[in-house]
């Protein structure tokens, strides 16, 4: 009997280590990206022992190309068959645009452009021969708003929501499914954590713990969704974004934005 696998990028910690948790109480055998010295191989050896599933790991950063092509490689070397595939490293911002490096906003744009797109193009073949498969990419609620201070982030997502969707009509015929799931905040680290407190009522009801945001986003793969925004507030929002005029919206985003330090 054939094993297959669940590739996640960025699995040690926040969001992609709550997927690995969750993919791991699901039965299902892992491949695990992330950064070097940043717990993956103690994530692994945990799942492993705890969830009796198989875990394979790989320490690469995604803002190296020769890491894309390593990752797949090491996949094809191993006989590893892909199951699902979810691009969920990334690179958050909060700064003015002139206030952010060359090398800063070029490392963002291969984390969060490059990265998935070239990886889907690399082991889609690998999908295909264990169709049905799927693809689950972590975009962002930032996708859809235009929000000063996170103005490359914002693009990066508006990018990989449309990608996504336009991905997913090429590929049905070959029975994968490619899912979008667009996230508002998530409580993932203790500095996002206390920004997540002293923002607005509204705001802080949209926040939702990884854990939760993993069973929404795995669900939605598994069922085959196009495109997920997870939590009812933020489903609110996305209602109250077409109603508003743009004044308003304005208002209420810059208002919420200059509650945080200008930092990369």
């Amino acid at each position: 009997m054939e094993k297959f696998y669940v590739l996640i990028t960025g699995a040690s910690k926040g969001f992609g280590r709550a997927m690995a948790l969750e993919f791991a109480k699901l039965k299902m055998n892992l491949v695990l990206i992330a950064l070097p010295d940043s717990g993956l191989k103690e994530l692994s050896v945990f799942l492993k022992k705890n969830f009796n599933v198989e875990v394979f790991y790989l320490e690469k950063d995604l803002s190296i190309t020769e890491s894309y092509y390593s990752i797949a490689e090491f996949i094809s070397s191993n006989n590893i068959n892909l199951k699902y595939l979810v691009n969920n490293a990334g690179i958050l911002s909060r700064g003015y645009f002139d206030d952010l490096s060359d090398q800063f906003i070029l490392k963002q744009i291969k984390v969060n452009v490059t990265a998935p797109t070239l990886l889907i193009s690399l082991l889609l073949k690998n999908l295909k021969t264990n169709a049905p498969a799927g693809i689950l990419n972590i975009s962002s609620m930032a996708g859809f708003f235009a929000l000063p201070k996170k103005q490359v982030y914002c693009g990066t997502k508006s990018y990989l929501t449309s990608f996504s969707k336009s991905l997913g009509k090429e590929l049905k015929k070959d029975n994968i499914s490619v899912t979008t799931i667009c996230p508002g905040g998530l409580n993932t680290t203790s500095r996002l954590c206390y920004q997540n407190r002293i923002v607005g009522w509204l705001t802080r009801e949209s926040v939702l713990n990884p854990e939760d945001a993993a069973k929404i986003a795995i669900n939605a793969m598994l069922t085959k969704q196009r495109i997920t925004v997870p939590g009812f507030v933020n489903k609110c929002l996305m209602v109250l974004d077409k109603l508003l005029p743009e004044f308003i919206k304005d208002y209420l985003t810059n208002r919420e934005l200059n509650k945080f330090p200008a930092t990369q």
